[in-house]
């Protein structure tokens, strides 16, 4: 199923150029994190994303300087992708729902944005440990915004009792995140469906986490 792209569009120019050039780069963009995501940064190259994007490859240094800056806001894009898809997937929840309920609406949620709504998302978790140093300290804060909302669940678990006291709370997310960042690796969609990995993932937190047995 093709992945609903997450961009964030620019305009330059006159109302008609501004325009055509805006759908260029958000053209490029989108190929760079088609591209990075199969084959991760040290395999991306500019004439394999132009072509994705066709356009010539030297028109790729018309929106952005160098390879390294248009990966890299692939990178920010799909973070931030991600944190708004499941910061607006927990808004949704009813209100009085419990810590645990929304732990499970935060793994659906991570898992729908990587799995299937964004290319984005998904070069993001893949390279993240392949970036240069400089671009890591920068794709840093987005990781850490998207880990206080995980540590904030987690916390929230352990104040209203849902937490069993026999698990570590910062081990245990640091293993659910780590899970569900994995899932990419593994998942085949002819042979399970988003659904079912969801509820599996689901069940298997929540017994491992919950007082309730």
């Amino acid at each position: 199923m093709p992945r609903e792209q997450t961009v964030r569009p620019s305009a330059d120019g006159s109302p008609t150029s501004g325009r055509k050039s805006a759908r260029t780069r958000e053209r490029i963009l989108a190929a760079a994190a088609q591209v990075l995501s199969r084959k991760g940064w040290a395999g991306t190259r500019l004439v394999d994303v132009a072509e994705v994007a066709e356009v010539q490859a030297p028109a790729v240094y018309y929106y952005w300087p160098s390879r390294e800056d248009l990966l890299a806001e692939v990178v920010t894009v799909g973070q931030q992708a991600t944190l708004e898809h499941v910061v607006a997937s927990l808004a949704a929840l009813p209100e009085d729902a419990s810590a645990l309920d929304r732990i499970d609406g935060a793994i659906a949620a991570h898992l729908e944005v990587v799995l299937r709504r964004s290319e984005f998302s998904l070069a993001a978790i893949r390279n993240a440990a392949q970036l240069p140093a400089d671009i890591r300290e920068r794709q840093l804060v987005g990781q850490r915004a998207y880990a206080d909302v995980w540590r904030g669940l987690v916390e929230d678990a352990v104040a209203a009792g849902e937490l069993t006291a026999d698990v570590d709370a910062r081990a245990a997310r640091m293993l659910v995140l780590g899970a569900l960042n994995w899932a990419p690796e593994w998942w085949n969609p002819e042979r399970g469906s988003l659904e079912d990995v969801v509820a599996t993932t689901q069940h298997v937190v929540r017994r491992g986490l919950s007082t309730r047995r």
